[in-house]
């Protein structure tokens, strides 16, 4: 016992230590943009902080903008943020440095002098990628990941890391080193999760363009609970490690950008998708960006469906959904209505149990000897459990959760052979659900994207609410995200009649988690098949200016 509290009262120091980190890293923004105040007291920053990427970007390279006060405009705005939502872990502050060497590049790059935030989990060299766990802290990064290289390469200046949920596995935004991150457009909502200090910083306004992770909506729902577009590219398209969290997974983790709008998303995979990036990583196809495709203006076939049947969605999501749909059939696009099947199957047999293969085994390690935050000690003690008690469990709590027989997939497989048949039956039904589009001779889809944001607390109870963008993480098929509505009265109105697909408590706490979200963003998912990039950011930019 005394060894243990001992070894406690160790992490919570480096917790301490790496609070007061953080503290010292604000002070050092607020003294550097007090000094540029200082300098340049003329400095207009509300109208650069207003220019849209495009825009900015090209100010930037012809000269009529410069570069410090770009920097210091969104070093203090991102300063502001954090303060009111407690998302950035960590100011870079070798970025002023950075910017000297910028001005010096004789052939400025497509995101030159653009300052940019990472995620937490992206590797930025000096720098912790603790992924929430405490026994991260002071183990900065030998190197950039490749992203951050190519970025860097364009001339982007990455500035401050954004946090995350402990381990990345849930779509709200706590660790027990940061604490808690909040939403930007109301305090008592999750921003979203894992890259939800992403979502929450960009959705204020204190970065222009960011980087987050996706293994089943992690880019997509700080993206939508925060009002913001993302893109999940296909897996491989823009490489992606995850820090040893996982070994291979059926389920295919992304790394992607989110911005304010879809040009900007466009001119980041224009920048990224490059020699550099092809030549640093060879597994990454060197597929440029596809101009034509982008620039097409030929009428899509879109496939769409209002409900995967698995989650219902909520007044709002459905709504969005079809207003959107009549606004692309009257600019005369073709939408085919697309029959889902088997969500649930796919959801618990492809995903969970992919992802956990081995009854959670290999994810419960990454917690020995680290403190646990609440949400995740239960899981962490069923994989622990044999599978014949994992069983009982299921069966015994299956009347209160019948939407939700979680427990019983965190089984681990016993054979090779298993987990060699999972692999080719996530193959197959990736087959059949191409074949399904192929038939219908779809371009691409329109689908409902859980919105509006949850409170806080609510995510890590609803676990199984990722049915809507999990299944494009098993398919690994390129998704993005596009605020299109607002929750009104009327919906809130109609949600006294929620009750969901099963009527059970995980429908219950749903429907509670939708109420008192009025003025809030409801977005829409938009999909394309693998590869295919350059035609899902056209459809988005389709979406966003209908």
């Amino acid at each position: 016992l005394l060894l243990r509290w001992q070894r406690r009262r160790g992490l919570w120091k480096k917790v301490q230590e790496a609070q007061q980190r953080q503290e010292r890293s604000l002070v050092r923004m607020e003294r550097a943009v007090q000094r540029f105040r200082e300098q340049h007291p003329s400095v207009d920053t509300v109208s650069i902080l207003s220019l849209p990427l495009p825009e900015l970007s090209k100010k930037l390279r012809d000269g009529s903008l410069p570069l410090e006060h770009v920097f210091y405009a969104y070093v203090g705005k991102a300063l502001q943020i954090t303060i009111e939502t407690n998302c950035i872990t960590e100011y870079l502050e070798e970025s002023e440095t950075q910017l000297r060497k910028v001005k010096q590049v004789e052939k400025p790059g497509l995101l030159y002098g653009v300052p940019i935030s990472l995620k937490d989990s992206i590797d930025c060299q000096g720098h912790d990628s603790t992924l929430g766990f405490v026994k991260n802290i002071s183990k900065p990064a030998a190197e950039d990941s490749v992203v951050v290289q190519v970025l860097r390469r364009q001339g982007a200046i990455p500035f401050v890391k954004t946090n995350v949920p402990q381990s990345l596995i849930s779509f709200d935004c706590k660790n027990l080193i940061f604490g808690q991150t909040f939403n930007p457009l109301l305090y008592s909502k999750s921003p979203g999760g894992s890259s939800g200090g992403e979502g929450a910083l960009i959705g204020g306004g204190g970065s222009i363009l960011g980087f987050g992770t996706d293994l089943g909506g992690s880019l997509r729902f700080p993206a939508a609970f925060c009002g913001i577009c993302a893109l999940k590219p296909t897996g491989n398209r823009l490489r992606y490690s995850m820090n040893a969290l996982f070994w291979s997974l059926p389920v295919v983790a992304a790394v992607g950008p989110m911005a304010k709008d879809v040009e900007s998303l466009v001119l980041c995979m224009r920048a990224l998708l490059c020699e550099d990036m092809f030549n640093l990583d060879s597994t990454v196809p060197p597929l440029p960006f596809n101009e034509e495709v982008y620039s097409s203006t030929r009428p899509l076939r879109i496939g769409y469906y209002e409900t995967d049947f698995f989650t219902m969605p909520s007044p709002a999501m459905r709504r969005a959904v079809r207003e959107t749909k009549q606004l692309l059939e009257e600019a005369g696009h073709t939408l085919v209505p697309f029959e889902l099947t088997n969500v649930d199957y796919a959801v618990f047999n492809f995903c969970v149990k992919g992802v956990f293969a081995d009854g959670g085994v290999s994810f419960a390690n990454n917690f020995k000897g680290d403190l646990k935050a609440h949400g995740v000690r239960l899981f962490i003690w069923l994989s622990k459990t044999p599978n014949w008690l994992k069983t009982l469990y299921s069966w015994i709590t299956k009347p209160f959760h019948i939407s939700m027989p979680f427990i019983s997939f965190v089984s681990f497989f016993s054979t090779v052979d298993e987990v060699w048949s999972l692999h080719h039956e996530i193959e197959e039904f990736c087959h059949q659900f191409i074949a399904q589009w192929k038939k219908l001779n779809l371009d691409v889809m329109l689908c409902p994207m859980l919105s509006p944001a949850l409170p806080i607390g609510y995510p890590e109870k609803l676990s199984a609410a990722v049915s809507y963008t999990m299944l494009y993480n098993a398919l690994d098929f390129p998704a993005g995200v596009v605020p299109v509505t607002m929750v009104t009265e009327e919906d809130e109105e109609e949600l006294k009649g929620y009750q969901g697909y099963f009527r059970d408590w995980w429908d219950r706490t749903l429907a509670e988690a939708f109420h008192g979200s009025v003025g809030l963003p409801v977005a829409v998912q938009c999909v394309a098949l693998p590869w295919q990039e350059e035609l899902c950011l056209r459809f988005m930019k389709e979406v966003e200016t209908l």
